[in-house]
């Protein structure tokens, strides 16, 4: 099992048994809050499509129910009705399940199905559909599917200091585009890749932009880096993939990213420039998305414990 797969599931096991508790202490809203962040995860890893996966079709399906369950329990504690609810013991029965999953053979405790997630392409995915260049964001779009709202995100906490090594805290400000108000569902997924491409951390997802205007999508989300800064690997970078819903397509595409690198890592505000998609994770082919002043603007802050 990889460092990125152990701390996934150490990650879900957390959130899992933290929604169970705001659960049985009456703290709804917190609970709600937690299943649904949860859920998103792993709706989003049952439906990967990357090669590095260490995780078989079948404990995809696996991952896919759980989130099922996830949602169902978050619903029964926003109903008034009482019949049928997803109760919060059975929900507790899904921790060693998730906890083992790499393992587990058994078949699943509950009748239930993965809930279909809006399409989200792998990078360069889009290249081989036919459809046209998105140069506006929400070109000719109505209305997104009810059904298919996204989640708050899928941020992590930030994680717990150690002697002599430092944290980075990224605040994600707001990002500028020429049709930035037509954006429908704006978000940004953060990762950090090495030199391959390769994963060094969780991906994360910023909620839902909390504004846009002309030129300017708003967003003002803090991202915890998940790794200690001198734990990364040489010509490590990171990446912010803008993303938007298209409803003729039906899918959540990438319209344009921005990366930065270790020697960028400086406290204080910094912009970065934007790229055409599809994400150049290698840093190989990379091409300005605009010659206009648009960029992502960001604020770092370090957090370091003397030894």
């Amino acid at each position: 099992m990889s460092e990125v797969t152990r701390s996934l599931l150490q990650c879900w096991g957390t959130s899992l048994r933290r929604g169970a508790d705001f659960d049985s202490w009456g703290q709804l809203v917190e609970a709600i809050d937690e299943y649904q962040i949860l859920a998103r995860h792993l709706q989003k890893e049952a439906q990967a499509q990357h090669n590095n996966s260490e995780f078989t079709e079948e404990q995809k399906k696996t991952i896919g129910k759980i989130a099922t369950c996830l949602e169902l329990r978050s619903a029964a504690l926003q109903s008034t009705q009482s019949q049928e609810e997803f109760k919060l013991e059975d929900l507790k029965k899904l921790e060693p399940i998730l906890k083992n999953i790499l393992t587990y053979n058994k078949e699943f405790p509950f009748d239930v199905q993965p809930i279909p997630l809006r399409r989200i392409l792998a990078p360069g995915e889009e290249e081989n559909l036919e459809f046209e260049e998105d140069e506006e964001c929400g070109a000719g779009a109505g209305p997104p599917d009810s059904f298919s709202a996204r989640v708050p995100g899928t941020l992590l906490p930030r994680l717990p200091s150690e002697p002599g090594m430092t944290l980075l805290t990224i605040r994600i400000e707001k990002i500028g585009l020429k049709d930035a108000g037509q954006c429908i569902d704006p978000y940004i997924t953060v990762s950090v890749k090495d030199l391959n491409g390769i994963d060094l951390t969780l991906v994360q997802d910023t909620p839902v932009a909390s504004r846009e205007e002309d030129t300017y999508v708003h967003f003002n989300v803090d991202i915890e880096l998940q790794k200690h800064v001198e734990k990364l690997t040489k010509g490590a970078a990171i990446f912010f993939e803008f993303k938007h819903y298209k409803p003729k397509k039906r899918f959540t595409s990438t319209k344009c990213f921005a990366f930065m690198e270790m020697d960028e890592i400086i406290p204080g505000p910094i912009v970065i420039e934007l790229y055409k998609k599809p994400t150049d994770f290698k840093r190989k082919k990379l091409q300005l998305l605009t010659k206009k002043p648009l960029y992502l603007h960001l604020h770092q802050t370090l957090h370091k414990e003397l030894s």
